[in-house]
């Protein structure tokens, strides 16, 4: 049988959601936390990769097993975790379904303070510069729609190529936080991060429209911003 989590999790003190042989990650936690509970070795398949420090407010995670869970499954699972994994839900789905494959999009969104403020620390960027937010959303009108965002990815990705549905970008407010906020049908490694210290240099006028467009037709990660730092990054919605 095939079962479906939904969790979220406070990515600070991980080296991201996938298994690595040197450092704690969500997906590693998660497995051994199922593992007890089921008595049997069980692998969680995550709906995406998150990089260390990166957070979720919404992440899916399938997993197989020989027989139903106990009625107990969700408290248990949950007092087992650390506190900063929480799981929302379990619900039997499909054995075709693929928690990946699946999706349709996924929504991401960047957090920036220009503020010192001690509540941010790990959960959003400081910036000191001015930005200019009406120039930064023209920018991301130039982004939309399928096409190659090889400038956004990170060098030696093992993709088969960098095509990506951009479907939705927009800079806005939210109490004293600016949020980048974008939906795709896919990312590439670290394409958001690098694609906001892209964004934040038209912001601060150091390169123009035409510079911007420029950079998106080049597919060279060179020609575009460094990424910013992960903590304000979190990945916010899955659509099946």
């Amino acid at each position: 049988m095939r079962f479906l989590l939904e969790l979220s999790y406070n990515g600070t003190n991980y080296q991201g959601w996938q298994v690595q042989p040197n450092g704690t990650t969500i997906q590693g936690v998660l497995n051994n936390a199922i593992s007890v509970i089921m008595r049997q070795g069980i692998e969680t398949l995550g709906c995406g990769r998150t990089d260390a420090g990166v957070h979720a407010r919404q992440y899916f995670a399938q997993f197989d097993c020989d027989y139903d869970l106990p009625e107990t499954f969700l408290k248990s699972l949950n007092g087992i975790l650390p506190y900063d994994i929480a799981v929302h839900s379990v619900r039997l789905v499909a054995p075709d379904f693929n928690v990946r494959f699946s999706a349709i999009s996924r929504t991401y969104e960047y957090c920036i303070t220009f503020e010192k403020n001690p509540f941010c620390q790990n959960f959003a960027t400081r910036w000191y510069n001015t930005l200019d937010i009406a120039a930064m959303d023209k920018a991301c009108e130039l982004m939309l729609g399928v096409r190659d965002f090889g400038c956004f990815s990170k060098t030696n990705s093992d993709v088969q190529h960098y095509m990506c549905n951009l479907m939705a970008a927009r800079w806005y407010y939210r109490n004293d936080l600016l949020i980048f906020e974008v939906t795709a049908n896919r990312f590439l490694r670290s394409m958001v991060r690098a694609m906001v210290g892209t964004l934040v240099q038209v912001g601060e006028g150091k390169i123009d429209l035409e510079k911007f467009a420029e950079i998106l037709e080049s597919k060279d990660r060179k020609m575009a911003g460094e990424s910013v730092p992960a903590c304000g990054l979190y990945l916010v919605g899955i659509e099946y």
